[in-house]
């Protein structure tokens, strides 16, 4: 497949307790997040940033991104490889640096995700897989960070 895909989705800043960004600690950093026809996502800086634990967070967004990304690109490389998956969770993390100026950038994510297939006969194919999927996967291709993928898989007979 070739070709150019284009997303959308308005960001909207909800925080404005009156005063608009009159001090630091003046306002709330929730934030909406739409595209049409799905769910809002509610959103916030992380807590050491003064934003809601509740919400999701820029970060959190990221590391689901890749998670997400692996795992759809993984069922998809199991498919082409006769590997029937049966079950799939991923625990994953990643690792932010600050840069002492403000600003920071991630370091690493590790992607662990825990596949459970048909036959262990299937086992070999569905680890070769994930060397597939990690690089069919949109978002990691677009990261300036490693993102590690650490599997462990296991037979359902």
């Amino acid at each position: 497949m070739t070709g150019e895909h284009s997303y959308r989705l308005t960001t909207t800043w909800t925080g404005n307790r009156g005063a608009g960004t009159t001090g630091y600690r003046d306002y709330e950093r929730a934030v909406s997040v739409e595209i049409a026809g799905k769910p809002t996502l509610l959103g916030s800086a992380d807590r050491p940033f003064r934003g809601d634990p509740a919400r999701w967070n820029p970060e959190d967004l990221l590391l689901a991104a890749l998670s997400q990304c692996h795992l759809l690109s993984y069922l998809h490389a199991c498919v082409t490889r006769g590997v029937v998956v049966t079950d799939y969770v991923d625990e994953a993390s990643g690792v932010m640096v600050l840069d002492g100026r403000g600003g920071g950038a991630f370091r690493e994510v590790v992607l662990r995700p825990r596949v459970r297939v048909a036959a262990a006969s299937m086992i070999d194919a569905a680890i070769e897989a994930h060397h597939q999927a990690h690089e069919w996967c949109f978002i990691a291709n677009s990261v300036n960070f490693e993102v590690r993928i650490e599997p462990v898989t296991e037979a359902a007979d």
